[in-house]
């Protein structure tokens, strides 16, 4: 299987601590596509119109998108499973990793109004990102004994996803300064080889 990606991707790192969970990341060559919102790439773009990673190129010459789906994919080929079988203990999963993703996808996207000009940055949607980011943290720090007496699975990697891409781009965020009960569960989960085997790099690679 070829995996199109990128090391700061939030959403690769989601599939590949996946692909470590179920014991499928032997499988899977990396191949580095750089893509971008104003710059579509033509040769993923034949693949995958939607010119985004991770796209997945499996080894009966099939093709996949979206995170989530490569996931179940991983899942399904996996020794270890990550998506649960019993029908309500799933759909709490795919709530909470909807959480992390819908997390994820709001700090990329105040990430990207911080990167305008400050001319042009739009103060109400700055004030909204802030908002619902720390809305959503402190859900997650009432949520926390919840979380931790769950089995780990596909709810588990969604959040680590989003609150390890918000240590990684809004380390002044400083979530951790008034949760307590969330920064003891998170410190547990992204202690798991699968996560710390997935950082993204510091550097500018």
């Amino acid at each position: 299987m070829k995996l199109h990606s990128s090391p700061r991707s939030p959403y690769v790192r989601k599939v590949m601590i996946t692909a470590h969970e179920t014991g499928t990341a032997a499988q899977i060559e990396m191949v580095r596509t750089p893509v971008s919102v104003t710059g579509p790439n033509t040769d993923l773009i034949r693949i995958n119109p939607l010119s985004k990673i991770p796209t997945l190129e499996t080894d009966d010459g099939g093709v996949l998108y979206d995170s989530i789906v490569i996931c179940e994919y991983l899942d399904h080929r996996g020794a270890t499973k990550v998506f649960p079988t019993d029908f309500d203990t799933r759909i709490e999963a795919l709530r909470w990793h909807a959480l992390g993703q819908g997390l994820t996808d709001l700090l990329q996207l105040w990430r990207h109004e911080l990167g305008r000009t400050e001319a042009i940055r739009s103060k109400p949607h700055l004030e909204a990102f802030a908002a619902k980011v720390t809305g959503i943290f402190d859900h997650l720090e009432a949520a926390a004994p919840v979380l931790a007496a769950r089995r780990f699975d596909i709810g588990h990697i969604g959040l680590g996803m989003g609150i390890g891409y918000a240590d990684f781009r809004f380390a002044e965020f400083d979530w951790r300064k008034s949760r307590p009960k969330l920064a003891a569960w998170f410190a547990q989960l992204d202690a798991r080889p699968s996560f710390e085997k997935t950082r993204p790099p510091v550097d500018g690679s």
